[in-house]
């Protein structure tokens, strides 16, 4: 994703449950896009119309927003520091990838293939 402020997963935060970033209909079949965001980050728009069009073109793959702001506890939990923060999930909810920053649709492509691979 966004090369200049890709990340390692933080320490401890190595998987992530459905229940914990409140999928309801539960994780994506291959992958899933986690993304906190802010109600007035203007970035966080354009990051949500991407990742919904890439999760729209690979099949089982989902894409979960999370306001940053009424999930703090996760927030920490997860080293997340500022918005947007796309969280790349792989099938069994480990973190394959993370990003904070408005990412490029080509970077996600690629985050996922790894997620996916």
């Amino acid at each position: 994703m966004k090369r200049a402020r890709e990340s390692a997963p933080a320490e401890g935060a190595g998987r992530v449950s459905a229940e914990a970033i409140g999928a309801e209909e539960g994780l994506g079949e291959r992958a899933t896009l986690v993304q906190f965001s802010s109600a007035f980050c203007q970035p966080c728009r354009a990051t949500r119309r991407t990742l919904a069009e890439v999760a729209a073109m690979v099949e089982g793959v989902a894409h979960v927003e999370i306001d940053a702001e009424d999930h703090l506890a996760l927030v920490r939990e997860l080293g997340v520091t500022g918005t947007p923060t796309v969280l790349v999930l792989d099938a069994e909810g480990r973190i394959v990838q993370r990003a904070q920053g408005q990412p490029r649709k080509p970077d996600v492509i690629a985050a996922l293939g790894r997620a996916i691979a």
